[in-house]
């Protein structure tokens, strides 16, 4: 007969002076080490009823005075018995606290995460909501707010578990079929048709990919081109404060400025690189080569042109960004001529100095940012989720193949790769190692 699992507890709120810090324990001996602090406390307090408690230490000297809270098994977030003492946010009173409860021999600190792991192993919660507890917890814009909230809602695990289980009963099907012929005979008809519709319904959630990878670490947009053209004063424009450098003199700019602004609920990093030019003095040049490295990792690039730049010199610049998305800009609009030279359908107009432009010039480069997709309605995915995807929706296109041109054995194998790669995003085929990866990003205490 198994041990009962340990006791856990730890802090869960920042080690740090304020007013209210928390204490939590759960696990089989969670109201017993409580009581230990809070003797004051029912034996058999009502669950999720608040008591006023004094908390005292081994020798029963009071050492604050706060709220105790019981919920009982399991009916609790993480399915155990959980108490939850609210004292003063003094951090040496916290620890004091704790360093009381771990004297219960039934009791040890959690780990990161470890609360929201238990709440995962009892079957409170699938792997993508619990992995949407550490987004919400650090998540720094409204969108990633936003699309964390989705995701602890169950916003993603209901679209996985609308192709899970079809996947799922397919899989049964084929392998019915495989094994017990004559029992199951039929079952594969249609076989087809059905991995046909369950890889388009991955290939949709794949799509999806993109947008709530821009949600979870914000989106990187450099402005560039050549020098002289406005691309600072634009930036302080649009930061909405004196970071760049401006000076009529070209080349001012000799590095990579960045600065964190948040549009329409969505993170921006916006940076303004060196302007390119084809004799730069030493050090302009090592600020150039940084604005070719910059170009290659961020989400989209605003080419910046001066108003004598013609269709020529912006094809030039237009592929140094390579496979970057570009979203040209005519820079000192307030400079007669720049509209008719560049053309108003290729080029958003624009003036730094003034502002002309810059609430349509937001508009835009948030339009390209999200692909007119709607950043409420993001769900937010991470680089682990993609990578699942990709291998479930990769498996499916194989297993539609071969319908085709291979046999049942073939089919039922890749629809099983495939369903196997969907579990490690809701947790169902998620090993011992992956959790550990998992929840090592957590922070203690939750």
């Amino acid at each position: 007969m198994s041990s009962p699992p340990a006791t856990l507890a730890a802090l869960a709120t920042a080690p740090a002076a304020g007013a209210v810090g928390i204490l939590r324990l759960s696990g089989p001996a969670a109201l017993e080490a409580g009581r230990m602090l809070a003797p004051g406390v029912p034996a058999s307090p009502s669950p999720r009823h608040a008591y006023l408690a004094s908390f005292v230490d081994a020798s029963g000297a009071v050492l604050d005075s706060g709220l105790f809270l019981y919920f009982r098994a399991p009916h609790s977030f993480t399915g155990e018995d959980v108490v939850e003492l609210q004292a003063h946010g003094s951090p040496r009173l916290l620890r004091m606290l704790l360093s009381r409860a771990l004297e219960h021999p039934a009791v040890r600190p959690a780990g990161p995460g470890e609360f929201t792991r238990r709440a995962f192993l009892n079957g409170r919660i699938d792997l993508t909501r619990a992995e949407a507890v550490a987004d919400l917890v650090a998540a720094d814009s409204e969108a990633a707010v936003r699309a964390a909230a989705a995701g602890l809602a169950g916003a993603l695990a209901s679209r996985l578990r609308g192709l899970e289980e079809p996947l799922r009963s397919l899989h049964a099907d084929l392998e019915g079929v495989l094994n017990f012929p004559e029992e199951a005979e039929g079952a594969d008809e249609g076989a087809g048709a059905r991995v046909a519709e369950l890889r388009a319904a991955a290939d949709a959630l794949l799509a999806e990919v993109g947008r709530g990878r821009l949600v979870r670490r914000g989106a990187r947009v450099a402005l560039y081109g050549p020098v002289n053209a406005g691309k600072s004063t634009l930036f302080n424009r649009l930061v909405g404060e004196e970071r760049a450098l401006v000076d009529e003199e070209p080349g001012t700019t000799r590095d990579v400025l960045e600065a964190r602004v948040e549009w329409e609920g969505l993170g921006v990093t916006l940076l303004d690189t060196a302007g390119l030019r084809e004799s730069p003095g030493r050090i302009e040049a090592l600020g150039i080569a940084r604005t070719r490295e910059v170009l290659a990792t961020v989400d989209l690039a605003v080419l910046v042109l001066p108003p004598e730049a013609d269709e020529a010199e912006a094809q030039r610049w237009l592929r140094e960004a390579g496979v970057t998305a570009v979203l040209r800009v005519a820079g000192k609009c307030d400079v007669r001529g720049v509209v008719e030279k560049l053309g108003t359908e290729q080029a958003v107009s624009v003036s730094g100095l003034t502002g002309e432009g810059v609430e349509r010039l937001r508009s835009e480069m948030l339009s390209r940012l999200w692909g007119g997709g709607a950043p409420s309605a993001v769900a937010l995915v991470s680089e682990r989720h993609a990578d699942a995807l990709r291998r479930t929706a990769e498996a499916l296109s194989r297993a539609e193949s071969a319908c085709r041109f291979s046999t049942l054995e073939v089919v039922s194998g890749e629809v099983g790769l495939a369903l196997e790669s969907l579990g490690e995003v809701s947790g169902t085929c998620a090993s011992e190692a992956l959790l550990d990866a998992i929840f090592q990003r957590f922070c203690i205490g939750k």
